[in-house]
């Protein structure tokens, strides 16, 4: 959320559609992880992300995320 926190009306929020990640190479047991998200395209209402994971020796991971922006109240009356 942080990635879109204006770009996303009030109201509104982000569902995924689909994700796309490439797993590089194993991390050590008891490593910390960073995962980033970087907001790339904007097409409509579907947002595309370049996303990484990095522990201390490096890339770990990386790939594609796209999510649609939906009406909260709409998309909740259709889960029920």
């Amino acid at each position: 959320m942080e990635a879109v926190a204006n770009t996303v009306p009030d109201g509104h929020t982000t569902v995924g559609m689909r994700v796309q990640l490439d797993h590089l190479v194993p991390s050590a047991i008891g490593s910390t992880v960073t995962a980033e998200a970087t907001l790339e395209k904007i097409e409509g209402r579907r947002l595309t992300f370049s996303v990484s994971a990095s522990d201390d020796r490096g890339l770990i991971a990386a790939g594609k995320v796209t999510r649609v922006v939906v009406d909260v109240d709409k998309f909740m009356d259709k889960c029920t």
